[in-house]
């Protein structure tokens, strides 16, 4: 996330373009199952802002589900070092509940954003911070459409000394697979509502268009990003909220 006293950064599993798609997870027993994967990005994109700088990033995941629904997951990404006062690594511990009735699909959970090493290198510098979440999907025919709310409470790593500096994130995400093929096609919009260090002054809209294309285990993926805000990286002075493009790829183990 980008603060830094600036501001903000994901999102949820990969956040960032071209993830790779799921593969088979394997079976470890009693019901649990275990999967993951790994993509290399042009730029990491949280909620529309560079975390990278505008560079390239690596990043992975696990994901260790159970047959009742409940699930784990890692993931992990490198950042650039105004993200969270010098650490170079941004890692999501994320626990949660998932079920599907028929084409709907509800999933409820908690993010916890970990940025080792920061507090370390500023005495006293609190940069973590949990997010619970919740999410409807409905499938209708080869179309998903998904609506998601991320609420961050007010915690000391949000804080901008405003009072009230608790964090919502609406959004609202399309995508539809071309029938017989492997190609994706994707549309999402969010807003986030502030002023916390997860916004740009008092919130911004980030959005993105993208396709992604499997080819066994790889995921090739390009996405347009762009908000209505702006935030000048401090060393470089690139926007790291501006329009760009995103290019990934991803494999799936």
């Amino acid at each position: 996330m980008t603060r830094t006293r600036l501001l903000l950064s994901l999102s949820l599993f990969g956040l960032a373009a071209g993830m790779a798609a799921p593969a088979a997870a394997a079976e470890l027993g009693n019901g649990f199952t275990i999967n993951g994967g790994a993509t290399l990005v042009s730029d990491y994109r949280f909620r529309g802002i560079s975390q990278t700088d505008r560079r390239f990033a690596v990043q992975g995941t696990f994901t260790l589900a159970h047959s009742s629904g409940f699930y784990a997951t890692v993931w992990g990404s490198s950042i650039d070092n105004y993200v969270a006062a010098e650490s170079d690594q941004e890692i999501d511990l994320v626990g949660g509940y998932r079920h599907t009735w028929g084409g709907t699909t509800v999933d409820v959970g908690v993010l916890y954003y970990y940025y080792p090493g920061a507090e370390s290198l500023i005495a006293g510098y609190d940069s973590d911070f949990f997010e619970p979440y919740v999410s409807i999907a409905q499938t209708f025919g080869p179309v998903t459409a998904k609506v998601t709310a991320n609420y961050a409470p007010s915690q000391s790593a949000l804080s901008v000394g405003a009072g009230n500096e608790d964090n919502l994130y609406l959004a609202g995400d399309l995508s539809a697979t071309i029938p017989n093929t492997t190609l994706t096609l994707s549309a999402h919009l969010g807003h986030s509502f502030g002023p916390s260090y997860l916004t740009i002054g008092k919130g911004y809209t980030d959005w993105n268009v993208g396709a992604a294309y499997a080819v066994g285990p790889l995921t090739l993926g390009v996405q347009y990003v762009d908000t209505d805000g702006t935030f000048i990286t401090p060393v470089t002075g690139r926007n790291a909220s501006g329009g760009g493009v995103v290019g990934s790829v991803g494999v799936a183990f």
